[in-house]
């Protein structure tokens, strides 16, 4: 079974930093596109970055480009968000989960995680 557990969100005033982790097990990690998902209250989940298999390319939505570092571990099966000068927009709970695609593009009736909240303040 996969399980997909993130942790590291929290409450920061803006132009702080946190850095998300998603620690994966039940399913093969090395080799797997990831990507990292956000949801904001009344809004639909966005993709927010993604990452080949290997580490070597990553992809951003233009909103967290310059501010936001996708990486991976694959020896510990952890997927990272460095995420810096946060804004009050980057409000959301945030997901990791493979992709397809790294434009963000989901496999079909993948389960997600429980999320964690990350909270900017103004």
């Amino acid at each position: 079974q996969v399980q997909l557990v993130e942790s590291g969100g929290g409450l920061v005033q803006a132009g702080g930093s946190l850095r998300l982790s998603c620690l994966t097990s039940g399913r093969t990690f090395t080799g797997t596109r990831m990507g990292w998902f956000r949801q904001a209250p009344g809004k639909e989940r966005e993709f927010v970055a993604g990452i080949t298999g290997s580490g070597s390319i990553t992809n951003y939505v233009d909103s967290v480009k310059g501010r936001f570092t996708i990486s991976r571990d694959n020896a510990k099966n952890t997927l990272y968000l460095q995420m810096n000068s946060l804004k009050p927009e980057d409000t959301a709970v945030y997901y990791c989960n493979r992709i397809r695609s790294m434009t963000g593009e989901m496999y079909d009736y993948d389960a997600w995680g429980q999320g964690t909240q990350v909270t900017v303040s103004s």
